[in-house]
């Protein structure tokens, strides 16, 4: 399983309640060519295993070294790598890039009540913020209310005080995928490997199977049922592929009537047309209809399923990407 930077926090909770002890490293701010952006996040125990990154590779050793010390005397450190120091060719950053990464140990700096409450939040889908004093060394949780643009962007890093730094939790990106064609068996393996958790929903059983799709989500429920169950929010993408408006249909309404940040319709042109005239006498407007991106996918002149997943998932990462 890859551990992406949502589920470190619920990763070292576990191990600080088993008593591994538990550091938790996040990269606080970058310069030049740093591999990983802010807000990665990395977590040690007490023999030194770890799960996440906070820079490829480059500076793990050292901060492992640090995260070590930490569990022992419960202090937070914050540690600086660049081409400036000695250090730094050693740990791989001689290409130009720097790093800042923040230390902290589970149980004194970031109290276990803390790390739950964030850990919940998560479990939730509520997005929340870790927000650190670089100077104090204080640790506290914030909502969107006190950091809404940060939100937005789901970007971590430092205000403008030079002290604050704000980690960034939001809800981990979903993609819900309707028609188990076969446009979607590569699709949900290229979006749970770009860090989306993926569901398919399909109500014909024989699209819809373990054996096409081994080891995903597979929801036989009516498409707008399924995605009313599942809780459609600003961190999700809907891919309609099934081609047959009786399927198609129920799904994009409920997606227009939602946050998601992306809906995507497979079909030419002129079956776009018509979906179209189909929602505008249902009632929809102009403005909402506008948020579909039918025909789905960028053009890259794919033709096969895998070449149009591409074109799919590559649109779904400009369209969440260039929001910020």
């Amino acid at each position: 399983m890859t551990i992406t930077s949502e589920d470190i926090p619920a990763l070292a909770l576990d191990w600080h309640r088993a008593g591994r002890g538990a550091v938790i490293a996040t990269v606080v701010e970058t310069w030049g060519s740093a591999p990983r952006a802010v807000g990665s996040q990395l977590v040690i125990d007490g023999d030194g295993v770890m799960q996440g990154s906070v820079s490829g590779g480059c500076v793990e050793g050292a901060v492992i070294t640090e995260a070590l010390e930490a569990v022992e005397d419960g202090k937070p450190r914050l540690m600086e790598f660049g081409v400036s120091d000695d250090e730094a060719f050693a740990v791989g950053l001689a290409c130009g890039g720097q790093i800042k990464v923040m230390v902290d140990p589970v149980g004194s700096v970031m109290p276990e009540a803390m790390l739950a409450e964030l850990v919940e939040a998560r479990a939730a889908r509520r997005p929340m913020a870790v927000v650190a004093d670089l100077v104090t060394g204080e640790r506290r949780l914030a909502g969107v209310a006190e950091f809404p643009e940060r939100f937005r962007l789901d970007r971590s890093g430092v205000e403008e005080d030079g002290r604050t730094f704000v980690a960034i939790h939001n809800p981990p990106l979903r993609m819900i995928v309707v028609g188990a064609v076969h446009i979607a068996q590569p699709l949900v393996v290229m979006a749970r490997l770009a860090g989306y958790d993926p569901v398919i929903v399909d109500p014909r059983p024989a699209f819809g199977s373990a054996t096409r799709f081994p080891g995903e989500v597979i929801l036989e429920d009516w498409p707008d049922e399924a995605l009313k169950a599942q809780g459609l929010d600003a961190r999700t993408a809907v891919v309609t592929l099934t081609h047959d408006p009786k399927l198609d249909d129920p799904a994009i309404r409920a997606a227009l009537a939602s946050a998601v940040f992306y809906l995507g319709c497979l079909g030419s042109k002129r079956t776009h047309a018509k979906r179209v005239a189909r929602l505008t006498e249902a009632g929809f407007t102009e403005g909402q209809i506008a948020r579909i991106h039918a025909p789905v996918g960028l053009d890259l002149g794919g033709r096969t399923p895998g070449e149009i997943a591409v074109s799919i998932m590559a649109q779904i990462v400009t369209v969440l990407r260039n929001a910020a």
